[in-house]
């Protein structure tokens, strides 16, 4: 007969003490709700400026000098806007701010497409020292630059010319670095595939590398463009016809000659940010897209 062994009745039981802890979710979530604060705080810390020059742009003349400085006022008026659009300059320096920056844009994209394309995809002697001579320009603070530039522009007939305000800026190493960074991680049985097909180097480029690099290719084209056009040292120093002002070029002029003319002043610096703020709307999918795609950390 078999018997049946039983469990000794003085045996302990095992108790099991979880240690108590937060949901994975809930940490999450108050992880994602600190970071949405922390954004939320810095955008309104990046709309007061705004906020202030808008109210100030609509106030009548009188009352942006008035003390205590309010934010709003009872008789909102349009005047400021009619001055500035009255005297043509704006519209001018706009146009001579949209003509450069897309120059600036255009060749840079070219540029930096073809040397990040040289230095991942092409095998020459040297080329290791050549990208780190190139990256190297980094370090050289564009201030340093500006005096032999203006020579050379001087001596090719350059100055008060789109091409003399637009040819120093179309070189930026770090695109160059962006970029290289991003076709280096382009799978190479694309290109292979391509070349087995008898495809050249600018038949790769053009119909293999360049349709898989569009976000970074219109991240890179968007922060050339925002940076072109804010840029105010390099056409301040080469225009000396206000024809060919830029716009930044052409609000500190307005600021020094109408400078106790506040509501002017910020009426002309709103409509100077508008294009950037339509062009910002407009392609924040491909920002956020580009610097995502490019690993860039920011």
């Amino acid at each position: 007969m078999t018997t049946l062994t039983e469990r000794p009745t003085n045996a302990t039981p095992r108790i099991r003490r979880d240690t108590p802890h937060k949901p994975i979710a809930q940490r999450i979530n108050i992880g994602n709700a600190a970071l949405y604060t922390v954004a939320l705080l810095t955008a309104l810390l990046w709309l007061i400026p705004l906020a202030w020059a808008v109210a100030t742009s609509i106030k009548p003349e009188g009352e942006t000098t008035t003390l205590p400085v309010t934010w709003f006022t009872s008789n909102p008026t349009w005047e400021a806007y009619i001055a500035v659009l009255g005297r043509g300059d704006i519209m001018r320096w706009t146009a001579n701010s949209l003509v450069t920056t897309t120059i600036v844009t255009g060749i840079t994209l070219l540029l930096t497409v073809l040397a990040a394309y040289g230095f991942s995809r092409c095998h020459f002697p040297g080329r290791g020292w050549l990208f780190t001579f190139i990256i190297g320009g980094i370090l050289i603070p564009p201030q340093t630059l500006i005096v032999p530039q203006f020579v050379l522009m001087t001596q090719l007939g350059m100055v008060d010319t789109y091409w003399g305000i637009a040819l120093p800026q179309v070189v930026n190493p770090v695109f160059v670095f962006i970029l290289k960074r991003f076709f280096d991680a382009i799978p190479r049985d694309y290109v292979e595939a391509a070349r087995m097909d008898g495809a050249g180097h600018l038949r790769i480029l053009w119909n293999v590398i360049l349709p898989m690099s569009r976000p970074i290719l219109a991240a890179i084209g968007i922060f050339t463009f925002i940076g072109a056009w804010n840029n105010f040292l390099w056409p301040f120093i080469v225009t000396t016809d206000p024809e060919m002002m830029t716009l930044p070029v052409g609000l500190g002029t307005v600021a020094g000659d109408y400078g106790i003319q506040y509501a002017q002043v910020m009426a002309s610096a709103v409509l100077g940010a508008l294009p950037l703020l339509i062009v910002f709307v407009l392609f924040q999918r491909h920002i956020v897209t580009g610097v995502a795609g490019a690993g860039i950390k920011g």
